[in-house]
């Protein structure tokens, strides 16, 4: 198969969530995508193979992003991170919709979970990595800065799925505490070294 060079894959990418906004993900399809890029079906099935692979590229693209944005932020890093994790959490989240289908799929598709775990390794390793530069050593003795960070990913996962379900879900006052509760644990490693 010749390789098209109408439009590269990180274009299609770009396509492919403003396909998603203006659709949804209901009625998000391959087609969809390849008539707002104005390129064939042809050059889609090229880059991407399923919409599920798509959608994969579509989710680490999108946190690509993220921790690049927080990766420059050389002051007010907890604030910086719990805003972009912020930014993503709402009732009607595309990002975390897809997210969560993309899971599903994953339990019958091999390759989208080799997929999301490598998406999920790389994040729980940058939020280690920032946990590293506020925290010289676990703020909990026992407790691993490497685990800090996992359990800081599973916690803003758990926030949007909250947020999915249920209209009612504080997003604001949740992700203030979330800062708050951050903000005392650097605070309590700091009273522990005086």
């Amino acid at each position: 198969m010749a390789k098209p060079n109408v439009v590269n894959k990180n274009d299609l990418i770009q396509f492919a969530k403003e396909c998603l906004v203006e659709k949804g993900i209901e009625k998000f399809t391959l087609r969809a995508v390849a008539e707002m890029a104005g390129v064939t079906q042809g050059t889609i099935y090229y880059h991407f193979r399923t919409k599920e692979q798509l959608f994969a590229d579509i989710v680490n693209d999108i946190c690509n992003h993220s921790w690049n944005e927080v990766s420059q932020c050389n002051e007010n890093l907890i604030r910086k991170a719990i805003e972009s994790a912020k930014s993503r959490c709402s009732y009607d989240s595309f990002f975390h919709k897809l997210f969560l289908m993309l899971i599903v799929s994953g339990f019958n598709n091999e390759k989208i979970r080799e997929q999301l775990e490598d998406i999920m390794i790389k994040e729980n390793n940058a939020l280690t990595d920032h946990l590293s530069k506020l925290w010289s050593e676990s703020p909990i003795e026992g407790v691993s800065l490497g685990t800090w960070g996992v359990f800081l990913n599973a916690i803003v996962d758990g926030l949007a799925l909250q947020a999915l379900l249920s209209k009612e879900f504080s997003v604001e006052k949740t992700y203030e505490e979330l800062e708050q509760l951050l903000i005392g644990l650097s605070k309590l490693l700091n009273e522990d070294k005086s």
